[in-house]
């Protein structure tokens, strides 16, 4: 089955840490967009089932209801959504109300994920959110009010001055709330961001290594006492609860992007569209596909980001599937980097497959490297 990405990138204020593809709130701007998106759409519609849909930003719940319904009319009248089919929406406090929270339960979005990253007003206030707790709160409240029951909540450590026993307040606070999913990311300063010119400017300073491994390990430990799971390295989830659509991304299903700087992956080949609003609406004018590039994976790409993706869920790689997809056999080819890896305990090799240890997953990208080499 295929998937379905779309993006909305529109924000009141961008966030000091994001290097997505967003823009400031403009009205006009923003009707042209739907437009467009509308038209985007038109060029990929398909009898194939949609497995799931994610609508992710910017700022999704930043559209009205009116916006909203509209958007979802559009795409059922160009994807086959299977009735099982998770459909999710990314939302900010701040842009969130009880009516927006009950057109999307009527219109069939059954998963929402809400952006809070930290309890504590100063962390919020210096990383650019634009919401206090307390509207986190509320949105959440409403939420669950008007039948919501599949409820991720974004979290964000290692984060300016942010200190071990911050971080451990903001887990408390939220595991109290019980949500089914969490998703908690330590921070990494990209560059362009305006926290990464605060950075360079030494304007504050990152806590080290050993902290933020110490904050990693804590999360693991107490949102196991909670009944969540971990199933990739910066998710968790309540039994059940596990995201369907980026464990599709972890699996490299195929899915098709759609919207200004979104990426799609269809027939081997990954694209991405262009970034400029003005670039997107004029392609999408005249009919033509938003494209600025794309890539036809070879058998070797495609290899080295199987083993890159699966690694990141704790289920790891299974022979079997790369005997089925690529004919080969894992173990047999990978037996000097599994051997490496085993001794230095960083991977767990049983007779079905290979996944990182706790220690692997600490520093992931060093054992994602040993394989791609």
């Amino acid at each position: 089955m295929l998937m379905l990405y779309i993006h909305i990138p529109f924000c009141i204020k961008k966030c000091n840490y994001c290097d997505f593809n967003s823009y400031n709130l403009d009205l006009t701007q923003k009707k042209r967009y739907l437009e467009d998106l509308k038209k985007e759409m038109q060029m990929y519609k398909t009898k194939e089932e949609i497995s799931s849909v994610f609508i992710g930003g910017g700022t999704p719940s930043i559209l009205t209801t009116r916006e909203l319904e509209e958007l979802f009319k559009n795409i059922k009248e160009n994807f086959n959504m299977n009735k099982h089919a998770e459909i999710t929406v990314e939302c900010n406090p701040g842009t969130l109300t009880l009516d927006k929270l009950k057109t999307m339960k009527e219109i069939g979005v059954n998963r929402l994920s809400i952006g809070l990253q930290a309890v504590q007003e100063n962390h919020l206030k210096y990383i650019g959110r634009i919401h206090t707790y307390e509207e986190f709160l509320k949105n959440y409240n409403d939420a669950i009010s008007v039948g919501f029951r599949n409820i991720n909540v974004d979290l964000m450590y290692n984060l300016p001055n942010q200190t071990t026993e911050d971080w451990i307040e903001t887990l408390e606070a939220v595991g109290k709330l019980e949500p089914k999913h969490i998703s908690a990311y330590s921070l990494i300063l990209e560059e362009g961001t305006e926290l990464y010119s605060m950075y360079e400017h030494s304007k504050f300073e990152l806590n080290d290594e050993d902290t933020d491994i110490k904050m990693y390990r804590f999360t693991i430990d107490f949102l196991k006492t909670k009944g969540y799971h971990q199933y990739e390295i910066s998710n968790y989830s309540k039994v059940g609860y596990e995201c369907e659509h980026n464990k599709g991304y972890w699996r490299c299903d195929h899915y098709i992007g759609v919207g200004a700087g979104a990426s799609g992956y269809l027939e081997d080949i990954r694209y991405n569209n262009v970034e400029s609003l003005e670039e997107y609406h004029n392609m999408v004018t005249v009919s033509k596909k938003p494209i600025v590039n794309n890539e036809e994976l070879s058998v070797k790409d495609s290899i080295e980001e199987k083993i890159f993706m699966g690694l990141r869920m704790n289920e790891g790689i299974k022979y079997e599937d790369f005997k089925k997809q690529f004919n080969i056999d894992f173990a047999n080819v990978y037996s000097e980097q599994i051997k490496v890896l085993s001794s230095r305990k960083l991977i767990k090799e049983s007779d079905t497959g290979i996944e990182l240890t706790q220690i692997g997953r600490e520093i992931s990208n060093s054992v994602f490297i040993e394989f791609i080499n």
